[in-house]
């Protein structure tokens, strides 16, 4: 059976148990399995009535709600292919991603979102009809949810890559794509939780339009967990804890945040919680270098028992188990850190061309700074230039409407992947960089930058972004954006450069008070790097870095 129509048995079955819950404005609202099929009912009634044809498309344009996935959920059990549109994209982006899948209709969330793609619709092209979701979401029952639509090899979805070099692509997934890994997902959870009976509490607050977060969503409902939607991230803080979670989904930017948070608020407190806590720190980093004091012990059961509990309940709750991190690498410092504090966090790595997902870490064997083993029934290998490639039934058909790109990336089943990795002895890996991203300096050197920036990050705490360039040049320099001095990013520098070969060290680097953002068109929708657009619009600042200094 597809996965849609799994889902629909397990709500069926908790049709008296609350299954999604969504904090808006402070005010906590839910539905049970009963009624989340009521609100899709009434979606495909709606759709229905639209005459759609099976295949047809049909963009989602929305935040995070009950009534989005009730949209997806329904679009899909009717055939359709949804093309979800991030709400924060420009509206240029998103027109361009409306023309190339050419969707039938667009829901959107509210006017101001349906106002704001059609009053910046170019001239000469159509727009699709726009339908808001109070009118969608106004129909009477009609529709027999029971009515098979989707078969394991139907398209479901077209989601858009992130754009990092170049136009974005829409990758296309089946329902066997999803099917797939639904199941995978489910039985590493099942591993975390080791057996516990009754519904996981979950946390959402990472934008469905993303893919894994649109995978983890649907394996969480797939398993009748109780799961709560963050609609305002500003509250982040205060939403978590009250949720009491016992897993959820982030990316390595809101962990770094949160370490900041704490390092912060226990500086404040002062006394003996400084205290406990800062030489807890140190007898824990000696303990890794192996060259522990007398005393490390002492300091080490004082914050176990006095101050990390307290970390744990007022960030997370008292239910986690483990935070579940994707997107991009996490530093081994902040997986050390959280686990340091009692906090496993776990780590996954794929692309949307993978169904979201390839490898996942095994909760009983975590090597930090690496991203687990790959899941079962997948093939992973090392291809030329070390380029990890990627064979299984989570391997996506193709790119929409783009046979000469889909050619480029899939070769005998294989996806080659784009990323550079290496897998140790066990069979964890670990993503080294980008290929496209490589700097070859004029000594011919390759250099992944995204090692040389995690590091300068990691020493500058006040940094937003630290971007490093250099093709075709005698040495690397970097761009350091966000509330930092010369100083401390010269301090910095100094602390990584002689862990370094020469020629990865960095030998300049400008200040950009201001960070590179999503409005601004240098970083992705998911907060990645757009480090074409970042060169070029940085030209001049880029070039004064090598008028002003010569080669060492």
């Amino acid at each position: 059976m597809p996965f849609v129509g799994e889902i629909f048995s397990q709500l069926k079955a908790a049709a008296e148990t609350k299954v999604l819950l969504e904090i808006r404005d402070g005010q906590v609202t839910g539905v049970t399995g009963g009624e989340f099929l009521e609100l899709i009912r009434k979606a495909r009634t709606f759709l229905a009535s639209k005459q759609l044809r099976k295949g047809d498309r049909c963009g989602l344009l929305a935040a995070n709600s009950i009534r989005w996935m009730a949209l997806d959920l329904a679009a899909m059990a009717e055939g359709l292919i949804v093309v979800p549109l991030y709400f924060r994209q420009a509206p240029a982006e998103l027109f361009a991603m409306v023309k190339d899948s050419t969707p039938s209709l667009v829901c959107c969330g509210d006017a101001a979102l349906r106002d704001g793609i059609l009053q910046n619709w170019p001239g000469g092209d159509p727009a699709p009809p726009h339908f808001l979701f109070d009118e969608i979401f106004a129909g009477v029952d009609g529709i027999d949810l029971d009515r098979p639509q989707v078969l394991d090899a139907d398209p479901v979805t077209i989601i858009y890559t992130s754009g990092t070099s170049g136009a974005a692509k829409g990758v296309v997934l089946t329902a066997a794509n999803v099917g797939f890994m639904l199941g995978c997902t489910s039985e590493r959870l099942d591993s975390l939780m080791q057996g516990r009976s009754g519904q996981d509490r979950i946390f959402h607050y990472l934008p469905f339009s993303f893919c894994a977060s649109w995978i983890a969503v649907l394996t969480f409902i797939l398993r009748g967990s109780l799961v709560t939607l963050n609609t305002d991230l500003t509250k982040i803080a205060s939403d978590m804890p009250a949720t009491a979670p016992h897993y959820f989904l982030n990316v390595p930017q809101l962990l770094e945040r949160m370490r900041r948070a704490v390092e912060e608020q226990i500086a404040q407190k002062g006394g003996l919680v400084l205290a406990a806590y800062s030489r807890a720190k140190a007898a824990r980093a000696r303990e890794k270098e192996k060259r522990a004091q007398a005393g490390d012990v002492i300091w080490q059961w004082l914050a176990d028992t006095l101050v990390f509990p307290a970390i744990r309940k007022k960030m997370v709750g008292e239910n986690l188990k483990a935070l579940i991190c994707g997107s991009a690498p996490l530093t081994p410092e902040t997986q050390d850190y959280f686990d340091m504090l009692g906090i496993p966090v776990l780590q996954v790595y794929g692309l949307t061309e993978t169904t979201g997902i390839c490898t996942m870490d095994d909760p009983n064997n975590v090597a930090p700074g690496r991203v687990g083993p790959a899941i079962a029934g997948i093939e992973m290998r090392l291809g030329e230039n070390d380029e990890i490639v990627v064979r299984g039934p989570n391997v996506f058909p193709g790119y929409w409407n783009r046979p000469l790109q889909t050619a480029e990336v899939l070769h005998d089943g294989w996806f080659h992947t784009g990323d550079q990795g290496e897998m140790d002895a066990s069979g964890n890996w670990r993503i080294v960089g980008r290929i496209k991203n490589l700097i070859v300096l004029g000594s011919g050197h390759k250099i992944a930058p995204e090692t040389v920036e995690e590091e300068l990050v990691r020493h500058l705490p006040g940094a937003q972004q630290v971007v490093v360039v250099g093709n075709g040049r005698g040495y690397l320099s970097a761009i350091v954006t966000g509330n930092v001095s010369g100083a401390q990013v010269q301090a910095a520098l100094d602390a990584v450069n002689p862990q370094l070969p020469h020629y990865k060290q960095v030998r300049a680097f400008c200040l950009r008070p201001e960070p590179f953002s999503i409005e601004s068109g240098m970083i992705t929708a998911n907060g990645k790097l757009k480090r074409d657009v970042i060169a070029a619009r940085m030209k001049s600042e880029i070039e004064d870095l090598y008028r002003v200094k010569q080669a060492v």
